[in-house]
Parts: C-alpha cells; sequence; structure tokens
C-alpha cells in the first residue's frame, strides 16, 4: 500500500496523525506530494521529517510554495506570500537546498506523481474540473496520475473512449480503480482544507490550522510491485 500525503503546509501535528494512520492501515510505500511549507508554524520540523523519509526511499515532489523559497513560483495571495517571507527565516539553509532539489514530477512505472497539472507542472495550474483532469491525464502519459495543490479530495477517470467521469470520495471508503482507464486522483490537503487566518499580526503565525487534516481515502490499484 502506498500512502500519498500533499499540501502539509508546516502542519506537524496533521502530518503525524496521517502517517500514524498510514502506519496502522499496513502502508509500506510513502509519497510526498509538495507544499510542505507555508501557513502552519512548524515548517523546520515538517520539512525534517520529510526528507528523513526521502532518504529511506520514500518520493516527493515539489509545490509551489515550495519553489517560492528558492525561485519565484507565480502569482500567491498576501497571505500566502507573508507566510513565505516568515518561512525563510524560520527554515535552514539546509531545509531550504532540500526543497530546491525536489524535482518538479516523477514517473514511476504506470504512476505518476506530480503536485499540480501535469501538462505544465511548473506553472502551478489548478485540476479544477473534468476538462483540466483530461489534459493533465494526457500530459502524465501514466495509468494512474497523483496529485495535491487543490486541497479537498475529487478522483477523475477517462475511459477507452474518451469519456471523463469525476467522482468525490467518502472518507474512509476503497474506490476500485481498473486498469482499464486511466484516473488522476486529487488526494486532498494534509494541513489545511482551507484558509481561514493565516497571522494574528505581522510575524506572528496562528495555529488555528494545526489540527485539521485529511479523513484519508484509499483507493484500490491493480499495481504489480514485484
Amino acid at each position: 500500500m502506498i500512502a500519498l500525503l500533499s499540501d502539509i503546509h508546516a502542519n506537524l501535528e496533521a502530518l503525524h496523525a496521517c502517517l500514524a494512520h498510514a502506519r496502522a492501515q499496513g502502508a509500506t510505500r510513502h509519497v510526498f506530494l509538495g507544499d510542505f511549507v507555508g501557513y502552519g508554524a512548524d515548517p523546520q520540523a515538517v520539512v525534517d521529517l520529510v526528507a528523513d523519509y526521502v532518504a529511506r526511499g520514500a518520493i516527493a515532489v515539489q509545490g509551489n510554495h515550495d519553489a517560492a523559497l528558492v525561485k519565484s513560483a507565480g502569482r500567491m495571495n498576501d497571505a500566502a506570500q507573508e507566510s513565505i517571507d516568515w518561512t525563510r527565516g524560520a527554515l535552514s539553509a539546509a531545509g531550504r537546498a532540500f526543497l530546491g532539489s525536489l524535482p518538479l514530477s516523477v514517473r514511476d512505472d504506470s504512476l505518476c506523481f506530480v503536485h499540480a497539472s501535469a501538462i505544465r507542472p511548473e506553472r502551478w495550474e489548478y485540476v479544477e474540473d473534468k476538462s483540466s483532469a483530461y489534459e493533465s491525464i494526457q500530459a502524465a502519459g501514466a495509468r494512474y496520475t497523483f496529485s495535491g495543490h487543490v486541497h479537498d479530495q475529487m478522483l477523475y477517470s477517462l475511459s477507452a473512449v474518451g469519456k471523463m467521469t469525476s467522482f468525490r470520495p467518502v472518507p474512509g471508503s476503497v474506490v476500485p480503480a481498473g486498469s482499464h482507464r486511466h484516473w488522476l486522483a486529487i488526494v486532498g490537503a494534509v494541513g489545511q482544507q482551507k484558509i481561514e487566518r493565516a497571522f494574528d499580526e505581522p510575524g506572528q503565525q496562528t495555529r488555528c490550522q494545526r489540527h485539521r487534516h485529511l479523513d484519508p481515502t484509499a483507493i484500490r490499484c491493480p499495481i504489480d510491485d514485484t
């Protein structure tokens, strides 16, 4: 079983909760789909933990908040930009280097892992409807594509005759994802479901989001690991 975690946003408690759930479910692999920093109060601890998993064989890709620490990642709202500015001072040089070294996407046999749309990963385009999902599936060229960026879970599929469908998974359910279709799963956010407030005062990060974490949904894929 592969545990897929995205949009942690420096929320250490939520990350620990989701990792614990993954262990309880028997996950043997971990994939982190980007946006490890931004908004939350523990960027260093989160980056250190993710880097430790990567050192032990996990996959991690870069998100737009991660990229913004080392280069321009496009337009951000004021709260996001303020959070990035604060994070630069809170994160070590080694942490920034780790985030800057991450790839935009990873292809692993029939799987593609990417933070945003696969069509132009560096432009951080959202997959928010069937049209954008179709473009990402086509660009990924994989049977199964897993993304974050959009903080709510959604599952898209493309049939052999080119018909797109969308489905919002029920938390805790198992979704059969047959190999006769192409699939794109938006895995949802670990650390932030929606923005309520990023700062109490300039430079003072609030912890109002720290206990918001995703109710995990399993997606069963017919993958031969041998």
